[in-house]
């Protein structure tokens, strides 16, 4: 093309790869397999990247009555965490040339209002997390196609469901603080009715079953520093042989457990060890650092966008869980002696 002449168009590039323009549109509407051979697809991507060629992506969805946008439905914005969400999501949506707009639920969870006068006419699928389930069918969006991530397989509006292995992460807190002598726990639940949170207490619940001698009290609080903070405090107070071991849902949830854990008289970790859950930025920004599960919030993301787009062309999408990790970390020790 001529310096300076119009942006390049679908007939360039099948003049630079010496192909039809109805094999550059199968190629590039990725719908070539079985039509055009594997070396001829190689050769028209090839050619649209050398020429710099872009779709009209307005002109092809008038055609297809379709929007390439999705929408990424998660509780209030809060932590880092469903940003990191948002960034895996819409780099692979990138690569099929679909948009992914991103719609808080205002109250974290609970209804919200359809951010679209149809959201139906305006999406082509949706990602949603189970904390933000109620938003969700507010704006009808359980009648596009969809994926529900952190959510229920059994019981997900029949929808596709992406989910870390939350209940790995659990246990490998529990064996983490059994291994180092703890027997009394404290588990500070994220007041929020959702699974995610619900398998949290029963996969701790199961594991500590299988150790003789261990106790277990659970203390629950709103997912904030202030909640944490007046939950512990209330339940390090409580008649009886204090807690050792401290399981936090949430790393949010661990800085209200330090500080109620300083106001009581208590070092982290010599008289309570504390643990979180996703591993934030705050986990080492706090001292001691946070000893929490690293949930890879990216590749949650880019595994619930490739699954929505699987559902989208009719495939089955990836089965299994995404593992999730211990990071051992300052605020974990062995028992004081009683």
């Amino acid at each position: 093309m001529a310096r300076g002449s119009t942006r390049p168009t679908s007939r360039d590039v099948a003049q630079a790869a010496g192909v039809s323009q109805a094999a550059v549109s199968l190629v590039l509407g990725d719908k070539w397999r079985g039509r055009v051979s594997e070396p001829t697809a190689q050769r028209v991507r090839d050619a649209a990247r050398r020429l710099g060629y872009r779709p009209n992506l307005a002109a092809r969805n008038l055609r297809l009555g379709r929007t390439r946008t999705v929408l990424l439905v998660v509780p209030a914005l809060t932590t880092e965490f469903f940003a990191e969400v948002y960034t895996g999501a819409a780099r692979v949506a990138a690569q099929h040339g679909f948009g992914v707009v991103l719609y808080p639920s205002p109250e974290g969870v609970g209804p919200a209002r359809d951010p679209f006068a149809s959201a139906q006419a305006a999406l082509d699928g949706v990602i949603a997390s189970s904390m933000a389930a109620d938003a969700l069918t507010a704006i009808r969006g359980d009648q596009l196609p969809l994926v529900m991530l952190d959510s229920d397989p059994e019981g997900s509006l029949g929808a596709a469901t992406v989910n870390l292995d939350i209940t790995d992460g659990i246990r490998q807190v529990a064996e983490h603080l059994l291994a180092l002598g703890h027997r009394r726990f404290l588990h500070l639940a994220a007041d929020v009715p959702s699974w995610t949170f619900e398998i949290r207490a029963r996969a701790l619940a199961a594991r500590l079953a299988d150790t003789p001698g261990t106790t277990l009290r659970t203390a629950r609080a709103p997912i904030s520093v202030d909640g944490a903070l007046a939950a512990t405090e209330t339940a390090l107070a409580a008649p009886g042989p204090r807690p050792t071991a401290l399981v936090c849902d949430d790393d949010k949830l661990a800085v209200g457990a330090y500080k109620a854990a300083r106001r009581a008289g208590l070092r982290v970790p010599e008289d309570l060890s504390v643990t979180g859950l996703d591993d934030l930025g705050l986990a080492t920004a706090i001292d001691p650092e946070l000893t929490t599960v690293r949930l890879d919030a990216e590749l949650f993301g880019e595994r619930g966008m490739r699954a929505l787009l699987a559902v989208m062309e009719g495939r089955t999408p990836e089965e299994g869980d995404i593992p999730v990790h211990l990071v051992v970390r300052g605020s974990t020790a062995p028992p004081p002696h009683d």
